[in-house]
C-alpha cells in the first residue's frame, strides 16, 4: 500500500486542520521544506501537499514553497488546493510537481473533467471531499448538494483514473478512517483510490490494507505522524509497498 505523508500549508507554515475547519488549526512547523525532507529521509516516495490558502483563494498561493520541496527532495509531489484551470495545472506540472489534484472545478464543470483528465492522464487526480455523503468544495467551506457516489460514478465514466476521497468528518479527528465509506467508494469506481481522513495509528493503516480492495492504492497520513502516533519509517517498512 502506498503511504503518503501529508503537508498542509497555510500562510507558509505546516499546519493540520480538524475536520477541515480553518479555525481549528494546529501549527507544527514554519518550514514545510524541512518537514518534507524529513518525510523523504524516512523513505516516503510520495508526499501529498495541500495549499490551504490556495483552496480558499481559488488559485495556488504557496507554489514557491512547493516547488522548493519538489526540487530539494527526491520524493514525488502531488499538489492540491486552488488548481482550477488547465493552464494552471500545466504550469505546476512543468515546475517539477508530479501530480495535480482538481477539486472544486470538477464539481461544477464535468466538461472540464473530460478535457483535463483526457489531456493530463495519470498526472491528474480527482479530489473529492464529502461530509454525510454530500460533496464539499472551496476548502470544504461550501456544499454543492452533490451526492457523493453518484458524482464518483460520473467522474469514473469520464475517464478519471485516480481519486483521493476524503471523509471530512474523520479528517484530523484521530478516531480512525471510515472503512465502510472507503469500501463503497472502491466499489463505485474502476480507477485507483487513495484514502484520506482519520488515520490515527498503524492499526488503522493495517485495517485499510486489510480491505484487500484491488483498486485501493494507498492512504494519506497527516496528523498521526505529527502527533507521534505513527512512526513513519516503521510504517513504510511494514506496509509501504510504494507505487508510481
Amino acid at each position: 500500500m502506498l503511504i503518503l505523508p501529508a503537508i498542509d500549508i497555510l500562510e507558509g507554515k505546516c499546519v493540520r486542520l480538524t475536520q477541515g475547519d480553518y479555525a481549528q488549526k494546529t501549527e507544527y512547523s514554519d518550514d514545510p521544506v524541512a518537514v518534507a525532507k524529513g518525510f523523504a529521509d524516512a523513505g516516503a516516495q510520495w508526499i501529498h501537499i495541500v495549499d490551504l490558502d490556495g483552496a480558499k483563494a481559488g488559485c495556488p498561493v504557496n507554489l514557491t514553497v512547493v516547488e522548493r520541496i519538489a526540487k530539494e527532495t527526491p520524493a514525488k509531489i502531488e499538489l492540491g488546493g486552488g488548481i482550477r484551470s488547465l493552464e494552471s495545472a500545466r504550469q505546476i506540472l512543468k515546475s517539477g510537481i508530479a501530480r495535480v489534484i482538481f477539486g472544486t472545478r470538477i464539481a461544477t464543470d464535468l466538461e472540464f473533467v473530460e478535457h483535463a483528465f483526457g489531456e493530463l492522464g495519470n498526472a491528474a487526480i480527482a479530489g473529492v471531499d464529502a461530509r454525510d455523503g454530500i460533496v464539499k468544495v472551496s476548502g470544504w467551506t461550501e456544499g454543492e448538494d452533490i451526492e457523493l457516489y453518484a458524482f464518483l460514478h460520473q467522474l469514473d465514466g469520464l475517464g478519471v483514473a485516480r481519486f483521493i476521497v476524503t471523509d471530512i468528518a474523520t479528517d484530523g479527528a484521530m478516531q480512525g478512517p471510515n472503512l465502510s465509506m472507503l469500501k463503497r467508494v472502491c466499489e463505485t469506481v474502476a480507477g485507483k483510490v487513495i484514502a484520506s481522513g482519520g488515520v490515527s495509528s498503524v492499526e488503522d493503516l493495517r485495517a485499510i490494507d486489510g480491505l484487500r480492495l484491488p483498486n485501493l492504492e494507498g492512504a494519506i497520513v497527516g496528523k498521526a505522524i505529527y502527533e507521534g502516533r505513527i512512526d513513519l519509517p516503521n510504517a513504510l517498512q511494514e506496509l509501504g509497498h510504494q507505487a508510481l
